[in-house]
C-alpha cells in the first residue's frame, strides 16, 4: 500500500516477540512508516532487523537513549516489560516522541499517572495496545449496544469475558510475564487487562462501583498471578455485573458475552479474530422459548464485518492521524485514548487491592 505524504516515522524501542507483529503493522499502515529500531544491544536490534527484513533505511541503535536522540522520529511504541514503562514512556516523551506504549499501561495507577503527565505536559499523543478497540467490528457492536429506538438491545445486565491461553512449562518457567521483577501483574496485567477494558467499554467507560476478586487465584513461587477471576458490579444507570477469568492455565479462549434486556451479543475471538480479512459476532433480538418450551422463537445472527487492514494496523493507522494532526496543524492530543487506560488501570489496581485483603470489595465511588 502506498504511503501518504503525512507519513508518520515510527520506532520500536526493545525487541519483544510482539515488536515483530507491529513492525509489519507499521509496514501496512499507510500513513507510517518504521524509522528506527533499538534494542539493549546493538547486535539485537540488527537481528531483529534481519529476521523481520527491515530495509536498510531503519536505523538500528544499541541503546535506548540513543533512540529518543534521533530527531527523525516521531512516536515511539514501546513492547518493554511493565516495570520499565514509566521510566522510558516519560523518557519518549519528554524528548517530544509521541508514545504507543504494550498493556498495561504500568504496574499502578500512579505509575501510569507519571507517564500520562508527561504526555500531557510536553504535548504529545498517548495510547496503550489494546488493538481489539481499533477493528471495525467493534465499532460495529457498540453502535448495536448504543440503540434507543424499539431495536434496542436495552439495559445491559450481565457481562462476561475470558482470556486464557494455553502455556507451555517453558513459559511458565522464563515468559517476562510471570516475573515478578518485570511484569509483577502476572494474567492481571497481560489478560485481565482485555477482559476488564471489554467491560468497561460495554458500560461506556463507567468505572465500576464494586470490585471483587473472587478467591480462586493461583500464583507461581514468586507470587505472580497465573489464574484470576474477578467481579465487576455497576449500581447506575441499572445495575449491571461482569464476571472476567483469565489464565496462563487453560485452554485459549477470548469470550466476551453482554446479556441486556432485550436481546445478547457473543464474540469468540474478540482479541484477536480468528480471521485478519473478516470478523464476526451473534446478536439476539427478542428470543423467547416457543409453545412447550421446545425450541426458540429465533436464533442468533451472525454479523460479519470485513476489515481491509488487520487491527493493529488499524490501531498504528489512528495513532498516526492523531500524531500528523498535532505535528502538522496544531491539534491537540486526543484525551480519550489516555482515559481508557487509566480507567482500566484503576479497575486493574481494584482487583489487586481486592486480593490483598483477602478477597473483600473495593469500592470506586470516588475515582
Amino acid at each position: 500500500m502506498a504511503k501518504q505524504p503525512e507519513t508518520v516515522r515510527f520506532a520500536i524501542m526493545g525487541c519483544a516477540d510482539i515488536a515483530r507483529k507491529l513492525a509489519r503493522a507499521i509496514a501496512l499502515a499507510p500513513n507510517a512508516t518504521l524509522s528506527a529500531v533499538a534494542s539493549r544491544s546493538l547486535q539485537k536490534a540488527q537481528t531483529f532487523a534481519a529476521q523481520n527484513a527491515l530495509p536498510d533505511t531503519v536505523s538500528l541503535y544499541g541503546s535506548y537513549h540513543e533512540l529518543l536522540d534521533d530527531p527523525s522520529v516521531d512516536a515511539v511504541y514501546l513492547p518493554l516489560p511493565t516495570s520499565l514503562h514509566v521510566q522510558w514512556a516519560v523518557a519518549a516523551a519528554s524528548r517530544r516522541k509521541h508514545v504507543l506504549l504494550e498493556k498495561p499501561g504500568a504496574l499502578n495507577t500512579a505509575d501510569l499517572d507519571r507517564i500520562l503527565e508527561a504526555c500531557e505536559s510536553n504535548g504529545v499523543q498517548f495510547m496503550d495496545g489494546s488493538m481489539w478497540l481499533h477493528h471495525p467490528r467493534t465499532s460495529h457492536m457498540h453502535q448495536l449496544l448504543s440503540l434507543s429506538h424499539s431495536g434496542s438491545i436495552g439495559n445491559i445486565q450481565f457481562i462476561h469475558s475470558t482470556s486464557t491461553m494455553h502455556t507451555t512449562p517453558g513459559f511458565l518457567e522464563s515468559n517476562i510475564r510471570v516475573k515478578a521483577e518485570l511484569d509483577a501483574l502476572g494474567a492481571l496485567g497481560d489478560l485481565a487487562w482485555y477482559c476488564i477494558g471489554a467491560s468497561l467499554w460495554a458500560k461506556s467507560y463507567q468505572l465500576p462501583a464494586t470490585v471483587i476478586a473472587l478467591p480462586d487465584v493461583t500464583r507461581n513461587a514468586a507470587g505472580v498471578i497465573l489464574s484470576i477471576t474477578a467481579s465487576l458490579h455497576w449500581d447506575q444507570p441499572n445495575q449491571t455485573e461482569a464476571i472476567i477469568h483469565c489464565s496462563f492455565l487453560s485452554h485459549t479462549s477470548m469470550d466476551l458475552a453482554i446479556s441486556a434486556s432485550n436481546g445478547s451479543l457473543h464474540v469468540k475471538d474478540f482479541i484477536i479474530p480468528f480471521r485478519e480479512d473478516i470478523a464476526s459476532f451473534d446478536f439476539t433480538f427478542g428470543a423467547k422459548f416457543v409453545d412447550l418450551h421446545i425450541g426458540w422463537n429465533v436464533k442468533p445472527e451472525q454479523v460479519n464485518v470485513p476489515n481491509l487492514l488487520p487491527q493493529e494496523a488499524l490501531m498504528v493507522q489512528h495513532f498516526a492521524t492523531l500524531v500528523a494532526g498535532i505535528r502538522d496543524c496544531a491539534s491537540s492530543p486526543d484525551n480519550k485514548w489516555p482515559e481508557i487506560t487509566r480507567k482500566t488501570q484503576v479497575v486493574v489496581d481494584a482487583v489487586n487491592k481486592s486480593l490483598d485483603l483477602g478477597c473483600k470489595p473495593v469500592f470506586l465511588w470516588n475515582e
